[in-house]
Formats: structure tokens, sequence, C-alpha cells
């Protein structure tokens, strides 16, 4: 099935990378699930804090849900996430757009509360955690446990529910680079890819694609759903591509340039030589 393509002719870019592509084993296919729980200011990290109230769900000490709404998967128990993520209430999630965001967050109303921040990445959706207004975290176990003093994190978890302060911090992933992890479901026609550790603002308003190296058209890629994006072209597509990825808030473009390499597998992910400056 053929869409209409939304394709430019290229512009000259800030940023662009030389190809160099690393394989990291197969981890996961995309498979959004349902959730048991029932547009962004960007504020930086120096500004004030802001009211919002947090919960938790999963394991005590686990990464809440693997996979949830932002089609991250079991990367969201492994390093650089290390389980420190976030289901977000609508306000947060803001239908997918808010994957990837970092917030900090504390709590300084509970005795077993240290007062000390912990920074969290939204990967997950809590569409039950009040409405559209509110802004709510529904943290991991482990994210939830980490606003304790030391030895209190099974206490503050007791608590359940609570007020805590947030704000909006800058993405930063040491070492990392941006990856791509092909949907299983990709093929010669359709690609799909989940986008992972985009530095600075940490969410992406738009995403567009380049096939081969003779070709001078970008074509814009449409929000699958979370931080999966697609391509549906209904022809056969030209490996290797570039994609040039856009922030959300700040607007700044970045490319990584022939990161999906010729012969490219469904389920593998491809990491780029780039990121944004944080």
């Amino acid at each position: 099935m053929a869409v209409t393509l939304q394709c430019s002719l290229s512009h000259m870019l800030c940023f662009v990378a030389f190809l160099s592509i690393f394989l990291v084993n197969p981890s996961f296919c995309f498979n959004p699930k349902m959730l048991v729980n029932a547009s962004f200011s960007y504020s930086p990290s120096g500004s004030d804090w802001s009211p919002a109230l947090a919960t938790w769900y999963g394991p005590p000490n686990g990464d809440g849900s693997e996979g949830g709404a932002c089609g991250y998967g079991a990367t969201v128990g492994q390093d650089p996430l290390s389980a420190m993520v976030s289901a977000g209430s609508p306000l947060l999630y803001d239908s997918g757009k808010g994957c990837g965001s970092c917030y900090e967050v504390r709590c300084t109303g509970n005795s077993a509360c240290s007062g000390k921040p912990v920074k969290v990445v939204i990967t997950d959706e809590c569409d039950g955690c009040g409405s559209d207004a509110e802004y709510h975290f529904d943290l991991s176990g482990s994210a939830f446990g980490a606003m304790a003093l030391s030895g209190q994190d099974g206490n503050l978890r007791d608590a359940g529910k609570i007020n805590i302060q947030h704000r909006r911090v800058e993405c930063n992933y040491p070492g990392a680079s941006i990856a791509f992890h092909v949907d299983c479901g990709s093929n010669q026609e359709y690609f799909a890819a989940v986008i992972e550790y985009e530095d600075g603002d940490g969410d992406l308003s738009k995403v567009e694609l380049k096939e081969a190296l003779d070709s001078a058209s970008w074509c814009t890629m449409q929000q699958s759903w979370g931080a999966v994006w697609k391509l549906d072209k209904g022809s056969p597509l030209r490996a290797p591509f570039s994609l040039r990825l856009t922030t959300l808030e700040s607007g700044n473009s970045i490319v990584a340039s022939n990161v999906i390499p010729a012969g490219w597998v469904p389920g593998h992910t491809y990491r780029s030589i780039v990121n944004f400056q944080a």
C-alpha cells in the first residue's frame, strides 16, 4: 500500500557525519501492550521546580513495564537508561511526542524523602494518571525508590502516591550515540525504527530518510506510535539510508549519515556516530 511521500530537495546541514555503523545484537520487536495504570514547556536545569504527583508501578526494584508505549522494549532496564524511567500522564506523554524527554524529580513531603533530584526519562504512557492538565509521573519502582533516603526506599514506596517537584532538563547519555532499532515488520518497501538516546531535548518533531548515496531528496517519515517512525513507500527502498532528525523543543537538526546499511536486517539495532549536544 502506497502513501504519498512528502519529499523536499536536500538543504545545507549544520551537522553532517560520515558513515560509521555498529551492529548490535537483535533484542526485541515492537509490541505495544495494554498498560496496567489507568506541548512541553522546556525549562533548563537551573529553573524553578513545579509541583507534580508521583506513583510507581512494576516490581519494587524494577524498570516499570518493559516495552511500554514508547517502544523502547527491554532497553529501559539496560544502560544507559538503567531503569531510571517513568510513564507519563497525557501532558507528559503527549501522544508519544514526549518519549525520550528527561526530567528531574524530587520529593520533600515524606519522612523517607531525601530531597535530592533524580533524573528520569519518559518511556511509557500512563493514560489513567490524572487529567490532561496534570503532571503525573508513574515511576518505575527503582526510580521511585531512588528519591528516598538511604535504606528508606521501601518506606517511600509504601506511601504509594506522593507529591513531588519536577523540572524539564536536558538529556545526556555520556558515550552513547543515537541508535535505530529496526522494526521486525520492516521490509523492502516499508521501513520503521524506534529512535533512542538523543541528547539535548530528547524528543523529536520530525524524522526524514534519504535513500542511497546518489539520492538528493529527503522523504518525511511519519510517527507510527511512541518513539517509532515509519516510511511506507510502496516501492523498493534503496539502502544505505541516512536519517535526519529534528528536535521538538529547540528545532535542532542532525544527520546520521548512511546509518542503515545495505543488507540491513529487521529486528537489529544500528548505531550512528552522532548525537545532539546536551
